[in-house]
C-alpha cells in the first residue's frame, strides 16, 4: 500500500443490526458490486464470503467480525460486518471503537429491534456518525415509514429520508432519490446488477416532492446559510444540499435514511455511493486523544494523518491456521512498515510487527507498509491483547481501551483423557486472548476447570470450537450463573501485618473504610492519607492490588465483590523492614475482614425480556414468566403481535428457546439482554451458599 493514499478517499465503516435483519446478506452485495467477489454467497446457503467460520455458516448468525477492503468510485472503503446477537456484544464493541461510520440496517417489518437499541447506544457513546438502510422492503408488512418512526420513538434518532421506496412488498421494484429527484428501477436482472435511473413515477411524485421539502427542510436546519436561503424561498443546489447534508451526519445531527431489500439485490448501489457522500473519511474527525504513561486525563492528542508518530490500537487478536497469531488493528496516525518495532504501552514493552495483512474475510493479502486511516491485521506480535495501545517507542501514548462487560455464566469443563489435557489448556489460553468476554478459571477447591461467557450460544459456540478446531475431546457440565457480592453498610478497619523467616522480617499496616458504592461502579478506591512518611508510590500501588485481588473472592460463596468503595486513610510504615509484598498482604487481609463486617448480599444476574407472541398464547407466555420469577412491566402490541416486557433472573432463563417455542407452538420470538444484578430471595441465597446451583 502506497504511503501516498489520499485519505478523503478512505472509510472505515461497520454494519450493525439485531440478528436477521440482513447484515451479512447487504455486506455479500457491496462486495459484488465493487468486484470483491464474483458470485453472491447466501447466509441460508452457508455461503456467504463474511460468515466464513463453520458455526456461523450452520447457523446462519455472524459470531465474530469480519473485515474486508473493496473499492467504489475511486474510494477505499474498509469493511467490518459484525454480530447482530446479543452473546457477542463485544464483538460489536469492539469494531466500533476503531469505526469512522457505520449503516445501521433495520428489518422493514419489524423495525428497531432490541439488539438494534443495544448497537445504537454503542454507537453513540463512541460517537460514530451513520446511515440508516430500512432492508427487507419486498416482505409482507413492510412499511418504510414506521421504521422511521420507530427511530425516533426507540433510539431518540432524527432520521432523515434520503430515498422513498416505489411501491412495496412484491411490487417493491426501487427507490427515489430525494436529492436528485430521479427514481433508481430494477426490472429483471437477478444479479440486480443493472438498473435505470428515470424520471420519478407519476404514482409517487407526490409523496416524492412533500419527501424532498422535508429533507431540505431537515438539512437547511442544520447549517445556518441554508436555512436563511430556504427561509427566504432560494433555491439550494443538489451539491449545497449534499454538503451541508455530511456535515450534518459527520456532527451526528441527522441519520439519513436509504431503503431497499439486500436479498432481492435492490439499492446497494445507491448506499454506496451515500457511504461515499455522507460518511467521514478519517480527515474529517478530530485528532485522537490519548493519556501519557502516568497521567489519568487525556492530554496528548494524534492528528490522523501520516506526517504525525504512529498509534494505533489492537481491537482484535485472532489465531490464523496459517499465520499464528493475529492482531487486528486500526492506526490512527504515522506509517507502520513490515519488520518495524513498535512499543506497547500497556506492558512498557517493545514488539516486531514482522507481517502486514490486508484482510478480506478469511483471506489476507501482504503488504509492504500501510499509512494512518487504515485497518490491518498484524502478524509477529505475541504478547498483544484486546485493547492495547502500539505506538512509536520514541513518542508514547496510550489510547482508549475498550469497556468489557461482566461475563454473566459459567460452565465446567474437563479433558476427556490426559491427552487431551494440555491440548485444552493451550485451545482455552488462546480463545480467551482472541475474545475479552471469554474466561478460564481454575477452582482449586473442586479442581474444575470452569469457563464463563455472555450466554449460552457464547459458551455453546466455544465447546464447539474446542471440538472441531482444535480437536479437543472434553466433557461439558450444565450452565452455572456468576453470582455476584456486595455489601450494605460502611464499616472500618485497621489491619497490621508482622512476619519474621530466618531471611526476612516483613512490616506493615492499613486503615481502610469500607462502603457501598453506586450501582455499576464495581470497585471505587479512594487515597486519604495525603503525604505519609515512607508510604511509597509503589507501597500505595500495592496496597491498591492487595485490595483489588480481595474483591476477586467475596466472603459469601466466593463470588466476585462488585460495587464497593475503599478509601485508604492510615498506614503504618517501618522503614527498616516495610515493603510491597507486606502492603499487598495486610491490605488484602484488611478488606477480607471488613466485607465480612459490612453485610455482605448475594447478588444474582438479572435479563430484560422482550417477548413476541400471538394473542392466543399471550397467557401461557405470562403464566410460564409468574414460573421463571420474571417481572412483567408492559404488555402491548407491536404489528400483529403481542410485545411483552419483563425483567427475569438469569438462572431462571435456562433453555427458554425450546420452552417458549413449545408454549407458543412456534411462533414466539424473544431476545435477552444484561440489565444489572439485583439481590437474590432467601431461598436462591440458602441454595447458593450451600454450593447447590
Amino acid at each position: 500500500m502506497a504511503k501516498s493514499t489520499d485519505l478523503t478517499l478512505v472509510r472505515n465503516i461497520g454494519i450493525m443490526a439485531h440478528i436477521d435483519a440482513g447484515k451479512t446478506t447487504t455486506t455479500e452485495r457491496i462486495l459484488f458490486y465493487t468486484g470483491k467477489i464474483h458470485k453472491i454467497g447466501e447466509v441460508h446457503e452457508g455461503t456467504a464470503t463474511m460468515d466464513w467460520m463453520a458455526q456461523e455458516q450452520e447457523r446462519g448468525i455472524t459470531i465474530t467480525s469480519a473485515a474486508t477492503t473493496c473499492f467504489w468510485n475511486e474510494h477505499c472503503i474498509n469493511i467490518i460486518d459484525t454480530p447482530g446477537h446479543v452473546d457477542f456484544t463485544v464483538e460489536v464493541e469492539r469494531s466500533l471503537r476503531v469505526l469512522d461510520g457505520a449503516i445501521a440496517v433495520f428489518d422493514g417489518v419489524a423495525g428497531v429491534e432490541p439488539q438494534s437499541e443495544t448497537v445504537w447506544r454503542q454507537a453513540d457513546k463512541y460517537k460514530v456518525p451513520r446511515l440508516a438502510f430500512v432492508n427487507k422492503l419486498d416482505r409482507v408488512g413492510a412499511v418504510f415509514e414506521n421504521t422511521l418512526e420507530s427511530m425516533k420513538e426507540r433510539l431518540a434518532a432524527n432520521p432523515v429520508a434520503f430515498q422513498i421506496p416505489i411501491g412495496s412488498e412484491d411490487a417493491f421494484v426501487g427507490m427515489v432519490d430525494l436529492i436528485t429527484m430521479k427514481a433508481y428501477v430494477w426490472e429483471s436482472d437477478e444479479t440486480g446488477a443493472a438498473f435505470n435511473v428515470v424520471e420519478v413515477p407519476e404514482e409517487v411524485q407526490d409523496d416524492a416532492e412533500l419527501a424532498r421539502e422535508q429533507l431540505v427542510e431537515l438539512v437547511a436546519e442544520q447549517d445556518d446559510g441554508l436555512m436563511e436561503k430556504f427561509l427566504e424561498g432560494e433555491e439550494i443546489s443538489e451539491d449545497e444540499l449534499k454538503r451541508a447534508a455530511r456535515q450534518a451526519t459527520i456532527d451526528m445531527k441527522i441519520v439519513p435514511v436509504f431503503c431497499g431489500s439486500a436479498f432481492k439485490n435492490k439499492g446497494i448501489q445507491p448506499l454506496l455511493n451515500a457511504i461515499n457522500d455522507y460518511l467521514p473519511s478519517p480527515l474529517d474527525l478530530p485528532a485522537v486523544k490519548g493519556y501519557s504513561a502516568d497521567e489519568e486525563e487525556a492530554s496528548l492528542t494524534r492528528k490522523r494523518t501520516e506526517d504525525e508518530p504512529l498509534s494505533m490500537l489492537a481491537f482484535k487478536i485472532q489465531n490464523d491456521p496459517y499465520v499464528g497469531h493475529l492482531a487486528y488493528a486500526r492506526l490512527y496516525s504515522g506509517v507502520l512498515k513490515a519488520g518495524e518495532t513498535v512499543l506497547n504501552t500497556r506492558l512498557g514493552k517493545r514488539e516486531r510487527v514482522s507481517k502486514i495483512l490486508m484482510m478480506e474475510a478469511n483471506q489476507r493479502t501482504e503488504v509492504n507498509q500501510v499509512g494512518a486511516g487504515h485497518i490491518v491485521a498484524l502478524a509477529g506480535l505475541k504478547m498483544v491483547a484486546t485493547g492495547d495501545t502500539l505506538c512509536d517507542a520514541k513518542h508514547p501514548i496510550r489510547l482508549e481501551s475498550l469497556d468489557v462487560p461482566e461475563t454473566v455464566i459459567s460452565i465446567a469443563i474437563e479433558p476427556k483423557s490426559t491427552a487431551d489435557s494440555d491440548k485444552m489448556l493451550k485451545a482455552l489460553d488462546r480463545l480467551e486472548k482472541e475474545d475479552p468476554t471469554f474466561k478460564v478459571k481454575y477452582d482449586s477447591e473442586t479442581g474444575q476447570t470452569l469457563i464463563s461467557g455472555m450466554g449460552e450460544l457464547h459458551l455453546d459456540i466455544i465447546t464447539d470450537r474446542l471440538l472441531r478446531e482444535f480437536r479437543v475431546a472434553a466433557n461439558v457440565g450444565q450452565p452455572q450463573v456468576s453470582y455476584r457480592e456486595t455489601i450494605s453498610k460502611q464499616v472500618s478497619k485497621s489491619k497490621v501485618f508482622e512476619r519474621e523467616t530466618e531471611k526476612l522480617r516483613q512490616y506493615a499496616g492499613v486503615g481502610i473504610s469500607v462502603e457501598p458504592a453506586e450501582k455499576g461502579q464495581g470497585f471505587v478506591f479512594e487515597n486519604k492519607l495525603g503525604k505519609a512518611d515512607g508510604f511509597t508510590d509503589e507501597f500505595l500501588r500495592a496496597t491498591q492490588a492487595g485490595l483489588e485481588e480481595s474483591m476477586q473472592v467475596g466472603v459469601l460463596a466466593g463470588f466476585p465483590v462488585i460495587d464497593v468503595k475503599v478509601t485508604l486513610k492510615d498506614v503504618k510504615v517501618d522503614r527498616e523492614v516495610s515493603d510491597a509484598s507486606a502492603f499487598k498482604i495486610v491490605s488484602s487481609q484488611a478488606l477480607r475482614e471488613a466485607l465480612q463486617d459490612a453485610q455482605a448480599m448475594l447478588l444474582e444476574p438479572v435479563m430484560d425480556l422482550e417477548i413476541l407472541v400471538p394473542e392466543e398464547s399471550l397467557s401461557n407466555v405470562m403464566t410460564d414468566l409468574n414460573s421463571r420469577r420474571a417481572r412483567v412491566n408492559n404488555v402491548g402490541m407491536k404489528g400483529h403481535l403481542q410485545k411483552v416486557d419483563a425483567i427475569a433472573p438469569l438462572s431462571e432463563m435456562f433453555g427458554y428457546t425450546t420452552g417458549l417455542r413449545s408454549i407458543s407452538q412456534g411462533r414466539a420470538t424473544y431476545s435477552m439482554t444484561f440489565s444489572s444484578y439485583e439481590q437474590v430471595p432467601n431461598a436462591v441465597f440458602d441454595r447458593v451458599t450451600k454450593g447447590i446451583y
